[in-house]
């Protein structure tokens, strides 16, 4: 569903990433991961077209994208919730959700939209009401996923989801995420949280100065201690 081949990356004269060469395949969960600094965020942002200076291949769906604007992007079914979560004050739980349809295709599906994401975050159906901004870290964070799945993307890029929330809501997060996977959303994942994080992938590559140093099957890279250490350790 997704190739990057020889992706670069500038932050001004930064050269954050390196190269960078990964696929996602459709259905699977696929982890980047890295010490902070690595290239994992300018790597999703680059593939959202959230990057002014880039170069390389991004290819979605066998289609390059990597000149498109990123709202082509999100019409052609990528979704990027970003690590900020960016939720809007003074608007209600309801009301964000509305904004993940307000450039899409299917506005006219925004009540039946919101009930599926009702019963997807029980926790959102009980605070439709309540102002976004008002809520827990972790209730916001499923906010800022909840909507971005509003316009049923294809593929989603979330970036460190878990950081800074407590241990029950990352279990219902990372629960929410198989959910969404055996929906058939596939899902490409930053994330600090390395046992979860590749207990749950398919795959995961490490990055190290914006390049790929390892790749493998979650399993493999989960019982590698020592390229955890040497490379994801905070």
């Amino acid at each position: 569903m997704l190739t990057v081949d020889g992706l670069d990356a500038w932050y001004d004269h930064s050269h954050v990433v390196q190269g960078l060469r990964f696929e996602v395949r459709a259905g699977e969960i696929v982890t980047l991961m890295g010490r902070n600094g690595a290239g994992k965020t300018s790597t999703l942002r680059a593939i959202m077209g959230l990057m002014v200076q880039r170069a390389g291949s991004v290819r979605f769906d066998g289609r390059e994208i990597l000149a498109q604007p990123a709202h082509t992007r999100y019409h052609l079914g990528l979704a990027y919730v970003p690590e900020e979560r960016r939720i809007v004050p003074g608007l209600t739980v309801r009301e964000n959700l509305r904004l993940g349809l307000i450039a899409g295709r299917e506005r006219h599906t925004e009540r039946e939209r919101i009930a599926e994401i009702a019963r997807t975050f029980p926790r959102l159906a009980e605070r439709m009401e309540q102002e976004g901004s008002s809520m827990s870290g972790g209730e916001q964070q499923m906010l800022a996923i909840a909507r971005a799945m509003m316009a049923r993307p294809r593929m989603i890029l979330l970036d460190e989801p878990s950081e800074g929330i407590m241990p029950v809501l990352v279990d219902e997060m990372f629960a929410l995420f198989r959910r969404l996977k055996d929906e058939g959303t596939t899902i490409l994942l930053v994330e600090q949280n390395v046992e979860r994080a590749l207990a749950l992938s398919d795959r995961a590559y490490i990055l190290d100065q914006g390049r790929v140093v390892h790749a493998g099957s979650g399993a493999e890279l989960l019982a590698d201690r020592e390229i955890q250490e040497r490379y994801c350790a905070v």
